[in-house]
């Protein structure tokens, strides 16, 4: 390259200090701006108390939200300390709030385990924050520090002394950045998810919620919640089984501290229950956070089940008719469990930086499992005989689908490259540019073939209310045409054969009616992509078309719109309370090709919903099985609570 294209020399060195970088590039620190990175901030600053709680200084952590979306953490633990750092030559508060990767979690001797060593620290928050104000209790005094986008506002000041009875604590108020972040207003219930998930993570530990932002709900009162849970992850195991059929009455739980090489020791809890459901719901932590990806605490929960299952099915000659050992996928069947390891010095890896990758956590994690698991099945023989036989049961079921899958592979379904009849597909084989629309009924596919843009978009059609897939095996849910379809045009297989890599589309877009009918519908779909085709809607690919309810024209205008107050809007505003003609959309078919098209299709003006696992894997896992399950009272209690909410509930 000549010089005149361009210096590259010292001076064009840039070196970010203090929390310049963070405030220059927040996505490194906390993984984005949206409103995940927003929430996230939260996470960073109860962390701290949490900490305090597992050091067992801390019982009580509150969060508050207050109007203008500001928040404030509380907790009872000693208050972060406030004299001098003598390297820095400021309060340690100060330090502390303003120096990445400052604090006492890397100091053994303060806190053995420790949640936030996952993320930057408080100091993320105060750099991403427009204002952050932290009150300190401790040394029988009352300390305040302010900051502005993470400079010192003033010095630290001792504010008054302490009540007689005062307890010691840390609040933290903090008003994020809005030129910083995309979104600024935080959402009550995925907050309130976090901390319930916390509460059953650390037993005996009490998490209080409070909205206080004006109209929190329709009666206009503040929303608030308080957790605690003295059974910690059992009683998890049970919230998650809401809505399912346990087969055997107790949740049984496993527990053990074990020392680690480098020093210091590692605490295991294991909570399992199995159900008459068949689908399972494993989910592992590492000091508090959710390891989407597994990892050797997992692996080694895994390894430790199967083998004693088959070790008791062969001891009491169970097996009979099942051809060979019990696989992973059986000892599992229907199962609910929560692995949760404390570790003094997690090691995080992965895409997502969620798999724990310590070594010696398999094998500490798989003793815990192995001795409390033959104690049980010691101990509890008719319980031993219930769960390995629901095993065995579903050993026989997975043997039967295999033999289903190989059928329907010779029938195109799951292999080679012969697509469905009923399918129209596009002319791009780019999974970039291509789209697979999946309508509701043969009407509706075929105004969507002739309106479509066959460049890019492939119709499917599907007739009624495909198997619900939570009440079913693999073995019948192949046996469904619609659902051998949807796999063959897809084409990545199906359960544990899915290829995220082999999708035809990347865009696989639910096209059903506004109505009840076309909801339930929606939802049989979503809840067959969740169990058997989860990357899809991990990797962001499933969308939800929302077609209009009404068209409205006055003059030469037109307007589609969503909903009843949509459509009044449009009426008085546009208008003038006198429109040339209103039509209500009964349903896709009765939508000409060009109706269809400009209202429901057109990529220039449609209304898609991305659907996405917001954050946390069990609380979607739950949402399908009350949704979709055998227990009637669970569904219509999650109905009621969710009835007023938007047309999708997010999963």
């Amino acid at each position: 390259m000549s010089e005149q294209q361009g210096e590259y020399e010292a001076s064009n060195i840039q070196v970010l200090e203090g929390l310049d970088a963070v405030r220059e590039r927040p996505g490194m620190y906390i993984g984005s701006t949206d409103s995940k990175g927003l929430h996230h901030l939260v996470d960073e600053v109860i962390d701290n108390s949490i900490d305090e709680a597992l050091a067992g200084y801390c019982d009580t952590i509150g969060v508050t939200i207050h109007n203008g979306n500001a928040i404030t953490v509380t907790d009872n633990g000693r208050g972060i300390p406030v004299d001098n750092h003598a390297e820095y030559d400021a309060p340690a508060l100060e330090v502390i709030m303003t120096i990445l990767h400052a604090g006492g979690k890397f100091d053994n001797d303060s806190y053995q385990v420790s949640g936030g060593l996952h993320g930057v620290g408080v100091s993320a928050v105060n750099a991403l924050s427009e204002k952050l104000k932290v009150t300190v209790k401790r040394n029988r005094n009352v300390y305040e520090h302010s900051f502005e986008r993470g400079v010192p506002a003033q010095e630290m000041e001792m504010t008054r002394e302490m009540e007689p009875g005062e307890e010691t604590g840390t609040e933290i108020w903090f008003q994020p950045d809005a030129d910083i972040f995309e979104v600024t207003t935080y959402d009550f219930e995925t907050l309130a998810k976090r901390l319930r998930q916390l509460a059953f993570l650390n037993s005996g530990i009490q998490i209080d919620i409070t909205d206080e932002r004006d109209h929190a709900d329709d009666d206009g009162d503040t929303r608030e919640y308080s957790f605690l849970y003295e059974g910690g992850i059992k009683e998890y195991v049970e919230y998650l089984n809401e809505g399912r059929n346990p087969v055997h009455e107790d949740v049984l739980y496993f527990e053990g501290d074990e020392e680690i090489p480098d020093g210091g020791s590692m605490n295991v809890e294991i909570a399992l229950q199995v159900t008459d459901s068949v689908q399972s719901s494993i989910h592992s932590f590492a000091n508090n956070i959710n390891t989407k990806e597994g990892g050797r605490h997992l692996t080694g929960f895994k390894t430790a089940v199967t083998r004693i299952f088959n070790q008791y099915a062969a001891d009491n000659d169970m097996l009979g008719e099942v051809n060979g050992n019990l696989s992973g996928e059986d000892v599992r069947d229907g199962m609910t469990a929560v692995i949760s390891v404390k570790h003094p010095d997690p090691q995080f890896e992965g895409q997502t930086k969620t798999t724990l990758g310590n070594a010696e956590v398999r094998g500490i994690v798989e003793g815990v499992m192995n001795d409390g698991l033959k104690q049980y099945f010691e101990e509890n023989p008719n319980g031993g005989q219930v769960l390995v036989q629901n095993a065995v049961e579903a050993a026989k079921a997975r043997q039967a689908a295999e033999k289903a899958k190989e059928l329907t592979r010779r029938k195109s379904a799951l292999g080679g490259t012969t697509l469905p009849g009923k399918l129209a597909d596009c002319q791009s084989k780019d999974p970039d540019d291509a789209e697979l629309m999946i309508t509701e009924g043969d009407s509706a596919g075929g105004s969507a073939k002739q309106g479509r843009d066959n460049a890019i978009q492939a119709i499917l059609p599907i007739r009624g209310k495909i198997i619900n897939v939570e009440k079913h095996r693999l073995d019948r849910v192949l046996e469904n045409n619609e659902i051998q379809s949807m796999i063959q045009a897809i084409g990545a297989g199906v359960g544990d054969e899915f290829n995220i890599d082999d999708v035809r589309y990347k865009k696989i877009i639910i096209l059903t009616d506004a109505d009840v009918d076309g909801a339930h519908i929606r939802t049989l779909l979503l809840t067959f992509f969740f169990r058997y085709m989860k990357p899809l809607i991990e990797a962001g690919y499933v969308y939800a078309a929302q077609p209009p309810l009404y068209r409205i024209k006055k003059g030469g205008n037109t307007y589609d719109v969503m909903n009843e107050t949509e459509r009044d809007r449009i009426v008085q505003e546009k208008c003038d309370g006198n429109p040339t003609q209103v039509q209500r959309f009964k349903g896709l078919g009765e939508m000409n090709p060009k109706q269809l098209w400009d209202s429901t299709m057109n990529p220039e003006n449609r209304h898609l919903k991305q659907l996405s696992i917001i954050d946390d894997a069990a609380e979607a896992d739950k949402t399908f099985s009350i949704l979709m399950g055998d227990e009637v009272g669970p569904r219509k209690e999650f109905i009621s609570q969710n009835g007023d909410m938007a047309d999708f509930v997010d999963i």
